[in-house]
């Protein structure tokens, strides 16, 4: 057997999120669409800027739900020659892209809300209660679609999180109506869009935190690198552990790389299945490559200063 191999532990485990999220972008994505149609005209008729404002929010929400879907089905497809890895940084670029065109939208949602409140314009009450109401109904819907997997795949959560965030618009968009009904400040329809602006803002945040942290490849969040790396170092016959890499291949899977130098490499055959099943269980790290070397080897190995990637 000889001392230096590559790939000497080697274990796959499966994390996608269940197909049956399909079906939560397809009625999802139906009743969007449809709603965004309703609100932006009834917005337009009742000189409304938190409606229209809430109808073009939706719509980029439509297009981040299709976003989110295709990645959730590119998940799925096998390895290729040129995609060793298969697709699942996609699920990964999806997240990234809710946020940044969440808080795109609303951002300029913010700046319009300004600006009326420096020249306030008469906006129908009523109109925009009832039709924000219906929103409220329909991304509530949509929301409730995507619960169960926010907390496992952050591709659903920025799904989840959309949906969630335009249901709260529409609920300040009602706040508004009401208010202006009983009081007749008009200034209030872009006051209450900025309060809402500023909490989708610090919702979406997390979002955008963990999606660029996944796509630098930082340690998906939930593993602890320390705890990885004391198992590893525990093993018997292991005497250094070094080029330690964990990363997140999609929203919901995790990779590690890492080289373990061993007093006895005759150990090794025995060992490596195990840990590579003991990674995917206590740590949820389904695609472990372990290189295991000799002290001879190690000393020569130009990768082993925690410097040096």
């Amino acid at each position: 057997m000889p001392d230096h191999d590559h790939h000497d532990g080697h274990g796959h485990g499966h994390g996608h999120v269940p197909t049956r999220f399909g079906r939560g972008f397809a009625i999802g994505i139906t009743l969007n669409l449809a709603y965004v149609a309703a609100e932006a005209v009834f917005g337009i008729a009742a000189h409304s800027l938190a409606l229209v404002a809430d109808a073009g929010h939706n719509l980029g929400d439509v297009l981040g739900l299709a976003a989110a879907w295709a990645a959730a089905l590119l998940v799925t497809k096998r390895p290729s020659a040129r995609f060793s890895y298969g697709l699942g940084r996609t699920s990964v670029l999806a997240a990234l892209g809710n946020a940044v065109v969440l808080l795109v939208i609303t951002g300029g949602i913010a700046g319009e809300a300004i600006r009326r409140l420096m020249a306030p314009e008469p906006v129908a009450g009523g109109a925009i209660m009832v039709v924000a109401a219906v929103g409220i109904v329909i991304n509530g819907i949509t929301a409730l679609l995507f619960i169960a997997g926010r907390k496992d795949d952050l591709n659903i959560r920025g799904a989840f999180l959309h949906m969630a965030s335009d249901a709260l618009a529409s609920f300040g968009v009602v706040v508004a109506g009401g208010l202006i009904l009983l009081t007749g400040w008009q200034w209030l329809d872009p006051a209450v869009s900025l309060a809402v602006s500023a909490v989708i803002i610090a919702g979406t945040w997390s979002l955008l935190r963990d999606s660029v942290r996944l796509s630098l490849d930082a340690v998906p969040a939930g593993i602890d690198r320390a705890r990885v790396e004391a198992y590893l170092a525990a093993l018997p016959g292991v005497v250094e552990v070094h080029d330690l890499h964990i990363w997140g291949l999609s929203t919901t899977e995790s990779a590690l790389t890492t080289h373990l130098v061993c007093a006895d490499s005759t150990e090794r055959a025995a060992m490596l299945p195990g840990v590579s099943a003991e990674l995917r269980e206590r740590f949820g790290i389904g695609h472990a490559t372990i290189q295991v070397e000799t002290a001879e080897i190690a000393r020569l190995c130009a990768l082993r200063s925690d410097h040096v990637v």
